[in-house]
């Protein structure tokens, strides 16, 4: 089973989503999903002196345009483990820009939290919460000397149309994707080969 691949997205999409968590909000550790094994390999710690502020995945069976899997980052009161799998909704979309290529991350609620589920729009949410991720994502690499620029934040009409694209790109490139994937896989474990991430 792979978690980018083979996790089901339901019905509600673009709208309701299933989101694959990988790193828990309050986190300094960087997981990041291992391509090959849909297992979640811890990437870094981050340099600076900064945590999640939300629960941070992406949504299964999506591609967007740095060539991964879409980016959310899901609202609520807890923590929640990594690969763990929530029920989210998008209320907005940050556009971003990550050493000069396009990340953008959808902004989104878990709906079973009772503290964030009535949300729809990103221009609900308190001013100063927005300034907080957007403050996190502008901080949290400078310490290792990388660029992040955080453009604006969208309403959940962008947010939507971003899920669909990346779904869509997703369906195109599924066969290429899991392919890819499968044969990287083969190659973890054999004594002297290294896998590139």
């Amino acid at each position: 089973m792979n978690a980018w691949h083979d996790v089901d997205l339901g019905n509600g999409v673009p709208e309701i989503f299933p989101v694959i968590v990988e790193v828990p909000m309050g986190s300094k550790n960087k997981y990041e999903l291992d391509k090959a094994t849909g297992l979640i390999r811890v990437d870094r710690v981050l340099f600076s002196a900064v945590h999640y502020p939300a629960n941070y995945g992406f949504i299964p069976q999506t591609y967007a345009e740095d060539h991964d899997p879409l980016d959310v980052l899901v609202l609520g009161q807890e923590p929640v483990v990594p690969l763990a799998i929530l029920t989210a909704r998008a209320i907005g979309l940050m556009k971003m820009r990550d050493q000069g290529e396009i990340d953008d991350k959808i902004i989104a609620v878990h709906v079973h939290d009772p503290d964030v589920a009535h949300y729809c729009s990103i221009f609900e949410l308190p001013v100063h919460r927005m300034r907080e991720v957007k403050r996190f994502f502008e901080d949290y690499k400078a310490l290792e000397n990388k660029t992040v620029v955080v453009e604006n934040f969208l309403d959940r009409t962008k947010a939507l149309e971003s899920i669909t694209q990346a779904i869509e790109r997703y369906r195109q490139h599924r066969d290429a994707l899991v392919n890819a994937n499968r044969k990287e896989g083969a190659l973890i474990g054999v004594p002297g080969v290294q896998v590139e991430k």
